[in-house]
């Protein structure tokens, strides 16, 4: 069964300033946390494990469950080296291209030998939903009475997909999917660390295009970044130190602020050509429609926000303008921001209509259908 050990070098968090040309490595792997105070929201499942640690009550199997790159495999890295494991004890498993029969008896042959200079040897199973039937039947008996000395970590995005006779062998934590506000957050301070300043605007994007994933939302981050020509290394040949709105839009494709906030304003306003023209904008430009209706909820959810608190909070400059103050708002705007009640049940079916997206034959109809409700 193949495998491969983790090199400490690879996952280590790289300091402000320091000289390594981002084109050549990869950003989640640059800023991959390589303790546990560095990993974002999974506090719950880090106590638990620091606590095992310091207990000295450790586990002979655990179960890690979550979207992709929510941090799985990271935890169990980090996890492995406090428990003192070096890279030549440490053995990664691609489960879903090591799946049949003959690869879990190697396994379970290969979990006997003594580790080379650690007190465990740690494997990590990734994907360990893709085993074949026949596969878990035979690994069974090993996972439930493996060696003192081994230590597994399975790791799943599909739940689901596992015998119970799996799960129940397993000590089973569950990662969390991150909010937009913390990968936001994420994205705006490594690009700060890259010697980019990207804005409150632009974060939002890159954490919604992420999909609550913590590796995605790198990846589109880089690819932004991209615009720079570089990170901090390059500065001084031509490079970019701000990315604006458009041009990350451009970049990753995404529907642009102005066609969403229109849209919106249509919806708030009554005014279904202003709202039904730019979902032929959307259409004609091939534009994907989950994400601008993801994109239209969070500026509509902004002008709900500051619709209750009379100014309070203030959406970001390219978020729908209708403060009261501003000469050039309608008379539907300024009654709009009036209406916190009827902008919460025009989200109320924005969130209906995203549920639907993918079991419409014609994409854009239950954007069509809320266009028509609006105008009750």
């Amino acid at each position: 069964m193949s495998s491969k050990t983790t090199n400490n070098t690879t996952v280590g968090v790289r300091e402000a300033g320091s000289h390594m040309p981002t084109v050549h490595s990869s950003l989640y792997r640059t800023y991959r946390p390589a303790n546990f105070s560095e990993v974002i929201g999974q506090e719950h499942v880090v106590s638990v494990l620091e606590d095992s640690i310091k207990s000295g009550k450790i586990a002979h199997a655990y179960l890690f469950c979550g979207g992709r790159g929510t941090g799985k495999t990271s935890v169990a890295r980090i996890f492995a080296r406090e428990l003192g494991t070096t890279e030549k004890d440490l053995y990664e498993i691609d489960a879903a291209s090591n799946t049949s029969v003959d690869d879990i008896r190697n396994l379970n042959e290969s979990v006997h030998t003594i580790p080379f200079d650690s007190t465990y040897k740690v494997y990590i199973l990734d994907e360990v939903h893709m085993l074949s039937k026949s596969a878990f039947n035979a690994f069974l008996k090993t996972l439930e009475e493996p060696p003192k000395h081994v230590i597994f970590i399975l790791a799943t995005t599909e739940m689901q997909k596992l015998p119970e006779t799996v799960i129940s062998r397993c000590q089973t934590f569950q990662f969390k999917k991150p909010n937009v506000e913390t990968l936001k957050k994420i994205a705006i301070d490594i690009a700060k660390k890259e010697g980019i300043t990207i804005d409150e605007e632009v974060g939002s994007l890159i954490a919604l295009l992420g999909d609550g994933s913590f590796r995605d939302t790198l990846s589109v981050l880089q690819k932004v970044l991209s615009l720079a020509g570089g990170s901090s290394d390059v500065k001084g040949s031509g490079a970019k130190s701000e990315i604006t709105l458009a041009e990350a839009e451009q970049i990753t494709g995404a529907p642009k602020s102005v066609v969403v906030n229109n849209f919106a304003k249509g919806i708030i306003t009554g005014d279904a050509v202003l709202a039904l023209a730019q979902l032929d904008i959307v259409r004609d430009n091939g534009g994907d429609v989950k994400l601008f209706t993801e994109l239209v909820l969070e500026s509509v959810r902004k002008t709900l926000l500051l619709s209750m608190s009379s100014g309070a909070v203030r959406a970001p400059a390219e978020a729908i303008n209708f403060e009261k103050e501003k000469g050039s708002a309608t008379d539907a705007e300024r009654l709009a921001l009036k209406s916190p009640k009827k902008i919460a049940i025009i989200l109320e079916r924005l969130l209906i209509a995203h549920g639907r997206l993918g079991k419409s034959a014609i994409p854009t109809l239950p954007l069509e259908m809320v266009v028509a409700e609006c105008l009750e």
